[in-house]
């Protein structure tokens, strides 16, 4: 079952070590628009996987995080939002990982179910079709009934 949200409200995820992020709902224009980010870059054909995992996650991450908490300088001074900010938070490994999880996977596993086959009925030969077809009552048979 899809539980649909119907609130397009931003909310507060807490990713841990006093780090907090007020983002927006992650939208299929976001996903798009993040796609063609990518699209638009110099970026090389034929990057691995990972790359562009963490490429499509930086650029979703720079069009839903309005705000954030317990970002700051060397200094500990609190650091505006940026979009050079979010790239260098997002390339701190467990930061990057909570995001995903927190942020995007909810709408990343939705995409993958949606690819999956429906799962068949139970029972070993429900899904079978029948190739024998049921013969022909002869003439005897038939005057005996």
């Amino acid at each position: 079952m899809i539980r649909l949200n119907l609130t397009a409200e931003p909310r507060w995820l807490d990713l841990g070590a006093g780090l907090r992020l007020h983002v927006a709902p992650v939208t299929t224009a976001i996903m798009a628009a993040a796609r063609s980010d990518i699209a638009a870059s110099d970026m090389s054909e034929d990057l691995p996987q990972e790359a562009l995992a963490v490429t499509m996650a930086k650029a979703v991450a720079r069009r839903v995080i309005l705000d954030w908490q317990g970002v700051g300088d060397a200094a500990g001074n609190p650091l505006p939002v940026t979009s050079e900010g979010i790239d260098a938070l997002l390339d701190i490994w467990p930061i990057f990982e909570a995001f995903q999880r927190d942020c995007l996977a909810p709408h990343l596993m939705l995409d993958q179910e949606k690819n999956a086959s429906a799962p068949s009925p139970t029972g070993s030969s429900v899904g079978a079709t029948a190739t024998a077809k049921r013969a022909r009552a002869s003439a005897k048979t038939a005057r005996r009934g």
